[in-house]
C-alpha cells in the first residue's frame, strides 16, 4: 500500500545521528514510523516524542501524504547553561505514497503520547465484492 519515496533514507538518518546534527527545511530529518492494515483502513504511526501538536503539518496531494514536524528546545532561559543535550531538535519530515486502492479524502490524524497515528480507509473501489452473473445484456433493436 505504500512505497518509499526515498531510498537513501536510512543512510541520512545514521549519518545524522553520528554526527549530532539536527534537521533543517532544506534537509529535514527522519521519523520513524509504523503502517499495518487494521480491518478495512491502513494506519501509520509515526513517532515524534516531545512535539507540540501545533508545530505538526500534515498535508495530502493526490496520493502523496507528507507529515512534517518541528521540536524546538524546551529550555528557553537565558541563564541556563546546558549540561547535555540528546534529544535531537529541528524539523522532521516524511513522505509516502499512498496507493490508489486508499481513499485520500477521509484520513483522520490523532496525536498522542508522541505518537502520531493517521488512519486511512481503504477505498470502496478496491475492497473486493461479488459479481452477479447474469443473461446477456438488453439490447435495444434498430429497425431499418
Amino acid at each position: 500500500m505504500l512505497m518509499r519515496t526515498d531510498p537513501f533514507r536510512e543512510l541520512d538518518r545514521l549519518a545524522q545521528q553520528l554526527t549530532g546534527t539536527t534537521g533543517t527545511w532544506s534537509r529535514p530529518s527522519a521519523m520513524p514510523m509504523d503502517a499495518y492494515r487494521e480491518g478495512e483502513e491502513y494506519v501509520i504511526a509515526l513517532d515524534l516524542p516531545g512535539v507540540a501538536k501545533d508545530a505538526i503539518d500534515i498535508d495530502v496531494e493526490r496520493n502523496m501524504l507528507t507529515v512534517r514536524a518541528e521540536r524546538r528546545p524546551s529550555v528557553k532561559a537565558d541563564e541556563v547553561q546546558m549540561e547535555l543535550s540528546e534529544r535531537p531538535l529541528g524539523i522532521f519530515s516524511r513522505q509516502l505514497v499512498l496507493a490508489d486502492t486508499l481513499d485520500t479524502e477521509r484520513i483522520t490524524a490523532d496525536y498522542e503520547a508522541g505518537v502520531l497515528t493517521l488512519r486511512i480507509p481503504i477505498a470502496e473501489r478496491a475492497k473486493p465484492r461479488k459479481i452477479a452473473i447474469g443473461g446477456q445484456p438488453d439490447r435495444q433493436q434498430i429497425s431499418g
